[in-house]
């Protein structure tokens, strides 16, 4: 084995000892969340308290981006508290009339009848951390699945999971296709349209009707990646705390404009543009008011949304008439890379899954006793 060239060692190191000056701050929160965990684990309500504050910041954190990137990467030039104020106020409103609607349940009927994803008497240590883990992944910028991290360690039995990565392995299937499709067989069309340097004002109104549409079908479908660690019928001190956190994190996450995870969305091609950014909010939105519609099985929207972007670079770069390969390999290693770390974050909520679920490790073994 070649050694490595003692220059190389030291650019290593220095290149480490600057992410941990960095992130030192992230890096002690996180730690001392793992052990304020560990203290929790035997208290029934702290620990259950503790898990949904991590719950909270995490899926605001991480998955929200994807229905709100595009709002706020296309409307940087507006003030952080009236895209909050507006984002908020949908939350609020959308969470209000589930609660009231279905007797207490916040989720839209998202877990069921609790026996599914039953709430736990007393939580497990994987089930406290598994939050912790979404927002390391989420500071290395991977746009991982919230709803396959979190909901995966309560599931009841791998029926629950697999059920779920059915459902999102074909929502990102028909997303890709369909992006695609839109977007290659009109990309000359929307090319001459958006090339136009005045703006129909009109434009913006939409935008905001649409993004606020996709948000509230993004608070169904994901609303239960939080709530499954509170009771499945909240009394109404529950709603209000669970309501108001959510609600003062989307502040905080308005507030530093999406922080990192935001990059994702920004390094896409030409989505600052508000047309641009509407067609792919469209294109979602419609796609999970389909996917709400058909079963009430939880939906991994971050799969739909890299299925949205990967099929529209895809179809982007093959349209594209400048000469050579450098766009659409560019397209390529994206969608592979996102793709992966989506990968990543599944193989991580099972491991998280057997760890906190006994009758999960038993299934497993059998599996594999069966197979060999």
């Amino acid at each position: 084995m070649k050694p490595v060239p003692h220059t190389d060692r030291n650019k290593l190191y220095l290149n480490v000892f600057d992410f941990f000056a960095k992130e030192r701050l992230f890096l002690i929160v996180i730690l001392a969340g793992l052990l304020l965990a560990e203290v929790m684990v035997g208290f029934g309500q702290s620990a259950m308290w503790l898990g949904f504050f991590f719950a909270a910041y995490a899926a605001v954190a991480n998955d929200s981006i994807q229905s709100i990137g595009t709002f706020i990467e296309s409307n940087k030039n507006k003030r952080w508290w009236v895209l909050w104020l507006f984002i908020g106020g949908i939350f609020l409103a959308t969470v209000s009339f589930s609660w009231w609607y279905f007797d207490g349940d916040v989720t839209y009927q998202r877990l069921g009848d609790g026996s599914q994803y039953p709430h736990p008497e007393k939580f497990s240590y994987f089930q406290l951390i598994a939050p912790l883990i979404l927002l390391i992944l989420t500071r290395l910028r991977m746009p991982v699945s919230t709803t396959f991290l979190l909901l995966s360690v309560f599931s009841a039995d791998s029926s629950g999971i697999t059920s779920v990565v059915f459902k999102s392995v074909s929502g990102y299937a028909m997303a890709f296709v369909i992006s695609f499709v839109i977007w290659y067989g009109m990309y000359n069309t929307i090319r001459r349209y958006f090339k136009k340097r005045k703006m129909n004002p009109a434009w913006t109104a939409v935008q905001w009707v649409i993004s606020g549409l996709l948000w509230a079908v993004w608070v169904m479908q994901d609303g239960a990646n939080i709530a499954v660690y509170l009771p499945r019928q909240q009394t109404a001190w529950q709603f209000f705390v669970f309501a108001t956190t959510i609600f003062l994190g989307l502040g905080l996450l308005f507030y530093l404009r999406g922080d990192k995870i935001q990059r994702i969305v920004s390094e896409k091609a030409r989505l600052s543009d508000i047309r641009a950014a509407t067609l792919v909010d469209f294109t979602y939105v419609i796609l999970l008011i389909y996917k709400l519609f058909i079963s009430t099985v939880p939906l991994s929207t971050t799969w739909v949304f890299l299925g949205i972007i990967g099929g529209r670079e895809i179809a982007v770069s093959l349209s594209r008439k400048k000469k050579g390969k450098k766009h659409k390999k560019k397209a390529g290693k994206m969608i592979l890379r996102d793709f992966g770390y989506a990968m990543i974050g599944l193989f991580v909520s099972i491991v998280l899954a057997t760890g906190a679920n006994p009758t999960l490790r038993k299934e497993i073994a059998n599996f594999f006793m069966n197979l060999f």
